[in-house]
């Protein structure tokens, strides 16, 4: 009885507004039997065998949630604990913003949770708190526990508490800003681990361009400071938010503060630094005037690409074309070639995956003539590199190659590297070949295309691997379209037919999808003439997956060919079919039929498939009973309602 009068003068005080971290609260919650039964089981017999009724009216009913928030923000059970922080706004809410500025947000700040799932949830659902703590003129509040998590150790967690900050900074206003954010940045960047100095270097671009005149200088010389920091990961933080902080640097200081900065950066000594001070060329070429970035930028790249980290070389590939846009045309051509083909010619796969793949980007930005000079013997020895990797980087960029060198050079000099690709062994580089065909059809016409490619098309058709006729058969429509009728018939046709017999269930049914698409491409007519009587014949196939294909194909191709031909050819097909041995085909069947309902006329429905369907109705099989029962109540729907 002691304990629970303890307890319950405890919720009462609770009620009366003392604070959820005082520490009789705290002792009476360690109580676990009271926990348990009185807070999460209000009506139990337990708590009336203490309590009287008039004594519990006195509880306020929101004192509930915010006991069980307590109680399982301290469980065992990491569950419980996540659980609780998810429903944080839920108890912001039942407490009110006084209450949740006063107590709940101090509690969450003497949280010493050491998991780090429940942390990343705290962060996170605190940086959409403030309208729970009455507003903007209240943010400030929710600052302390989210600078307590910028220090944890774990690196998701303190990303997400400076993405919160970040996103709570952009919204205070500038005497808050000036008054907490800004001080709140400078202990971190002072802080004597190195986690809180990691978080700071993320926050100098929402609180700088609030800040008064002194206070500026003193902002840009604490980053210069991280940027010479002793640790490794401070540096790398550095680098890789300097972009957004220069972009809230007066241009004045961009050029005397911020590169000067940059400049250490590009000679750190650390390649994990100097790949991040990479993106920083890019951040940086926008900020600054041209001749500027061509004094200050340029050199640094072309550095970069001689770099002895592969790391560094692989992200000057990769970010190849934003580097170039930064420094403009002309310093480009004269400069950044040469950088470019080294890269191409890399010692390093990786490094020449990554520059293979922006070959006809930078090309666009090249002239024609300085392409196939210096670029296109570099692509010759790339087709046939020893990294598959490299071949397929190439393969999925070369044919938007040919617009830009145009239609001589891309017959010349284009034409043979698009075969050599397409007869590679590697199955991802003949795809990437096969997925582009069309950017070389504008330059060079069918005609040719047909002549000097088609031929290996139609050996890819019977690839062994099957993503690659899955391919072949996705462009075969586009391919129609381009060659016309005549061409098709001739070349293309029987293939379109042997696709509907693959071992392969995918290639089957993009097969089925493939003659309707040619039947909307070349008319009802030449379909009744090429492909309905070819489909039909393959219904009497032995093995039963080929004549589910075929009910398929029907089903598709009855829409395109319109009620007469469904009725005369297609439908006996379907009617038969409803006689197979295989449970499987009956119940596709009825499905089929069910698709051509709303197709044919009234009266066939009558006289024709509803017979059939009532047929199967009443057949042993179970699913074959419920397709066909599925298919007349959607018939007896479309009668009501036309």
């Amino acid at each position: 009885m002691k304990d629970t009068d303890f307890f319950f003068s405890a919720l009462l005080k609770l009620v009366e507004g003392s604070s959820l971290s005082s520490p009789k609260f705290q002792d009476g919650l360690r109580l676990p039997h009271l926990r348990s039964q009185i807070l999460l089981f209000p009506n139990c017999p337990f708590l009336f065998s203490h309590f009287h009724c008039s004594e519990m009216a006195m509880i306020d009913e929101p004192l509930y949630p915010i006991a069980v928030l307590i109680d399982e923000l301290k469980n065992e059970d990491i569950q419980l604990r996540l659980n609780s922080i998810r429903r944080l706004s839920t108890i912001a809410r039942a407490l009110g913003e006084e209450r949740t500025r006063k107590e709940l947000i101090p509690f969450l700040s003497e949280n010493n949770d050491d998991d780090d799932e429940v942390l990343l949830a705290m962060a996170e659902e605190l940086g959409v708190f403030i309208p729970y703590v009455g507003g903007v003129e209240h943010a400030n509040v929710l600052l302390p526990p989210l600078e307590t998590l910028c220090t944890v150790e774990e690196t998701c967690v303190r990303d997400k508490a400076v993405e919160s900050l970040c996103r709570i900074g952009a919204q205070m206003r500038e005497p808050d800003l000036v008054e907490s954010f800004i001080p709140l940045v400078k202990r971190l960047a002072a802080g004597e681990w190195f986690t809180a100095r990691v978080s700071s270097c993320g926050l100098f671009h929402i609180a700088y361009p609030s800040a008064p005149e002194t206070l500026k200088t003193e902002l840009r010389a604490i980053y210069s400071q991280l940027c010479q920091d002793d640790m490794p990961m401070v540096r790398r933080s550095a680098a890789s938010n300097l972009g957004k902080f220069a972009a809230t640097v007066e241009a004045a200081h961009l050029k005397a503060d911020i590169m000067s900065i940059f400049e250490d950066l590009t000679q750190d000594d650390q390649d994990s630094v100097r790949l991040l001070a990479v993106e920083g060329c890019a951040a940086l070429g926008k900020l600054l005037e041209p001749q500027d970035c061509v004094a200050h930028i340029l050199p640094v790249i072309v550095n970069f690409s001689q770099d002895k980290s592969w790391r560094v070389r692989y992200m000057v590939a990769n970010q190849l074309y934003e580097l170039c846009e930064a420094v403009g045309p002309e310093p480009t051509r004269s400069d950044l070639v040469p950088a470019y083909v080294r890269l191409l010619r890399d010692n390093e796969a990786e490094v020449r995956i990554a520059a293979a793949g922006k070959v006809t980007k930078f090309c666009r930005i090249l002239n024609p003539e300085l392409a196939i000079q210096h670029i296109l013997p570099c692509v010759k020895e790339l087709s046939s590199d020893s990294s598959q990797h490299v071949r397929s980087a190439l393969a999925s960029v070369i044919m938007g190659m040919a617009p830009v060198l145009g239609k001589d050079a891309t017959i010349d000099q284009l034409l043979p590297i698009f075969l050599s690709l397409l007869k590679d062994e590697f199955p991802d580089v003949r795809l990437n070949i096969i997925s582009k065909l069309d950017q070389v059809n504008q330059v060079i016409g069918i005609d040719l295309l047909s002549q000097s490619l088609l031929p290996a098309i139609v050996e890819l058709a019977e690839d062994r691997h099957w993503r690659v006729r899955l391919a072949i058969i996705e462009y075969i429509p586009l391919l129609a379209s381009q060659l016309g009728v005549g061409f098709f018939d001739d070349k293309l046709g029987a293939l379109c037919m042997q696709w509907l017999k693959d071992k392969v269930y995918s290639i089957r049914d993009a097969a089925a999808n493939n003659v309707k698409r040619l039947a909307e491409e070349f008319g009802p007519d030449w379909a009744m003439q090429h492909i309905i009587p070819q489909v039909l014949d393959m219904i009497n196939n032995p093995h039963y997956l080929y004549r589910m294909t075929i009910l398929h194909a029907i089903s598709l191709l009855a829409p395109v060919m319109g009620p007469e031909i469904t009725c005369s050819k297609l439908l006996p097909v379907v009617i038969n079919a409803a006689k197979d041995r295989v449970p499987n085909i009956k119940f596709n069947v009825a499905k089929v039929l069910q698709s051509l309902t709303p197709i044919v006329d009234q009266s066939v429905v009558d006289k024709t498939i509803r017979p059939c369907l009532v047929e199967l109705s009443e057949d042993p099989d179970v699913d074959v009973r419920f397709f066909a029962s599925q298919a007349l109540q959607a018939s007896d729907q479309i009668m009501m309602s036309s």
